[in-house]
């Protein structure tokens, strides 16, 4: 079964200035959670494009996981989509659409995902995925709201 979480936020800051801040993944430690324990390993190729490949570490409580994502989609400064190659989800893809609005930019999260383990999963996102996603992402947004408002 596939999943989708959705987020939308605007910023009043110019388009261009707002892709750069996503588009960067220096900052993706700046809006995870701590208790994440985030970190970049490494990062095939240089600037953020198509084929980029970022590898990088989570430990939420007792789970240390490697996380590796690739870039699908690269559309400067309108969207960008991330898929993971290997990680703790069965799929796992995030969409980054940017579009201008009277006040600055809005911003579109949409994360479709599947986990593994058929029913278990099932199971498991019902108890525990589906919050701890949320959860991420609400912080994400109390982070962005910080440094971008």
């Amino acid at each position: 079964m596939t999943y989708t979480l959705e987020r939308r936020q605007a910023f009043p800051r110019p388009l261009d200035e707002v892709f750069a801040f996503f588009s960067d993944p220096a900052n993706l430690a700046a809006i995870t959670p701590p208790w994440l324990r985030f970190w970049i390993v490494g990062m095939s190729g240089g600037a953020m494009q198509r084929g980029l490949r970022i590898e990088y570490r989570i430990s939420p409580p007792g789970i240390p996981q490697k996380w590796v994502s690739e870039i699908t989609t690269w559309d400067p400064p309108h969207r960008f989509i991330d898929e993971q190659v290997q990680g703790p989800y069965r799929f796992w893809r995030h969409e980054h659409p940017f579009e201008r609005c009277p006040s600055g930019t809005v911003v579109h999260d949409t994360v479709h995902y599947a986990l593994p383990f058929g029913p278990l999963g099932r199971i498991v996102h019902g108890l525990f995925v589906r919050r701890r996603l949320r959860a991420i992402f609400d912080h994400r947004h109390e982070q962005l709201e910080r440094l971008l408002a």
